[in-house]
C-alpha cells in the first residue's frame, strides 16, 4: 500500500515547492519595489537610472 501513496506525496511535494517558489518570488519583487521607492524618495530631484522593473 505504501507504494501507491508515494506518487501522491511526491505530487504534493512538487506543488508545495511551486507554492514556496511563487511566494518567494512575490516577496522578492515586493522588496525590490519598496527599495526602488525608498531610493526615489531619498533623492527627488535626481533622475532614476539603472535596471528598473517595467511592469
Amino acid at each position: 500500500m505504501s507504494k501507491k501513496q508515494s506518487p501522491k506525496i511526491g505530487a504534493k511535494q512538487g506543488q508545495n515547492r511551486e507554492d514556496r517558489l511563487k511566494s518567494a518570488l512575490k516577496a522578492n519583487l515586493a522588496r525590490r519595489k519598496a527599495q526602488m521607492r525608498a531610493r526615489t524618495d531619498d533623492k527627488p530631484g535626481e533622475p532614476v537610472t539603472g535596471n528598473e522593473d517595467k511592469g
